[in-house]
């Protein structure tokens, strides 16, 4: 019986995370990733948080400009005729009383309006609105570079889509190939055994017979794999054609990168994003901090302030030394300090932005010595992978003139069923490794790429 190996079982698993594949006419993976990164509505979604970072930063420019504060209301009172003492005089000489009719209504109502303003600007906040600047211009940064980290995930699932496509339907092309062979063993055997040749015997027809079945099973599968990989690479593309036709025929390994590893690591310190982030998040933590600091310190501030209130049926009360709230005027220009701190609270929001900044400075430390580690890891992987398979393509190769010559011999009624069997099965596990192979170094090229920063 024909035993299906289980390297080939397991490509499912590969072209499911694949995710995706990709098409146009005639499309190459150039093509592919550029349409995706135009379709994908994930950019867009980074690109917003882009834009609220920058109302963030317009809000901090803003904090140092002119504030104005308006406070107005229209309400009833009741109407007062008269001056200031007893009986409404407005004035009075020898024991005289001031008037207590203040909830009496015999005047009637009034009409109340009121309006209080102010204009002012501050001079010297000591470091806070500069600080609250600088930490949302980092944060802007930060979030444009979660686009081109986003961009280059979009990427990256392209490249697994594109090349998982290509496997999928190259390994159906190899079931393809296994069954047409073993379609034709199995007629070449059911013939001699009518013939009663003695070349053949049902033990021969019953192990052919199993393995078509077995390779009926994985073509089913395939189909459906292949399947999906296109559906998978339209979603990402964009794309609604039934069949998007590749520009590649064949799944074919990519060039070995010349580079040599200190290349590549260099490389990386250049143009990581993430280096870039972790440096932009120091300096907006360190911002954060003064600015923690800076709030126990006072805001000096200029400007001009009024009041004005009026009550037609009320009559004014015109004493310097006495406030109508109900009928009075006045503006002035004025400087001021404002002054507010919290014993309690103020000092714990300064140390807690002090240890925020901390942990980030030993998450850039870190960082800094991981990502080196990273390309390495990438570089030597690639590398024993592209070993992997410059073997496999020989091996593949030996095993399918394996295969041919044994079924040859095997028509000339020169070999035992077994024997293409055997060959049939090593050359199917040879080859479908060899796909697994070519898949899994073309995406380390690509990852290789974008953890030194330069795939896009």
């Amino acid at each position: 019986m024909i035993k299906i190996p289980s390297q080939l079982i397991g490509l499912s698993a590969l072209f499911c995370a694949s995710f995706g594949v990709y098409a146009q006419d005639k499309l190459d993976i150039a093509q592919a990733i550029e349409m995706a990164l135009a379709h994908d509505p994930r950019i867009e979604e980074k690109e917003a948080f882009v834009r609220k970072a920058r109302g963030l930063l317009q809000e901090a420019e803003g904090g140092d400009g002119l504030r104005y504060s308006v406070d107005s209301f229209l309400a009833l009172t009741s109407g007062v005729d008269g001056g200031f003492y007893e009986g409404g005089e407005n004035s009075c000489s020898g024991d005289c009383k001031p008037r207590d009719d203040q909830y009496d209504f015999d005047d009637g109502l009034s009409l109340w309006g009121s309006l209080k303003f102010s204009i002012i600007k501050p001079l010297a906040t000591f470091g806070r609105i500069e600080s609250y600047q600088k930490a949302a211009q980092s944060n802007v940064l930060i979030k444009q570079q979660d686009v081109t980290l986003q961009r280059d995930e979009i990427g990256l699932q392209v490249v697994r889509a594109y090349y998982g496509y290509l496997t999928a339907r190259d390994s159906r092309l190899l079931l393809n190939d296994v069954r047409k062979r073993l379609s034709s063993a199995l007629e070449l055997v059911e013939q001699w055994i009518e013939e009663g040749s003695g070349k053949a015997t049902l033990s021969d027809r019953y192990a052919l017979e199993s393995g078509l079945g077995l390779i009926d099973n994985y073509l089913s599968e395939a189909s459906a794999l292949e399947e999906i990989a296109m559906a998978g690479l339209k979603l990402l593309t964009g794309r609604k054609e039934n069949i998007i036709e590749l520009a590649d025929r064949r799944l074919q390994p990519l060039e070995l990168p010349p580079e040599s590893l200190q290349e590549w690591i260099e490389l990386a310190r250049s143009n990581r994003v993430e280096l870039k982030q972790v440096e932009a998040g120091l300096n907006a933590r360190r911002a954060l901090v003064e600015a923690n600091r800076a709030t126990k310190r006072p805001i000096v501030y200029a400007g001009v302030a009024g009041s004005m209130a009026y009550s037609p049926e009320r009559d004014s009360l015109d004493n310097p030394y006495i406030y109508d709230p109900f009928n009075h005027v006045g503006m002035s220009p004025l400087v001021g300090l404002s002054w507010q701190w919290e014993q309690g609270r103020q000092p714990a929001q300064v140390v807690q932005a002090q240890a925020e900044l901390d942990a980030l400075v030993h998450k850039a430390s870190f960082a800094r010595k991981g990502i080196p580690f990273q390309v390495r890891e990438q570089y030597l992987t690639m590398h024993g992978k592209y070993k992997s398979v410059e073997s496999m393509r020989k091996s593949s190769k030996s095993a399918r003139r394996w295969m041919i010559a044994a079924y040859s011999d095997f028509e000339a009624g020169l070999e035992e069923a077994d024997e293409i069997i055997n060959a049939l099965q090593v050359y199917v596990l040879a080859y479908a490794e060899y796909l697994r192979s070519v898949n899994d170094f073309n995406n380390l090229v690509s990852k290789l790429k974008s953890v030194s920063g330069v795939f896009q």
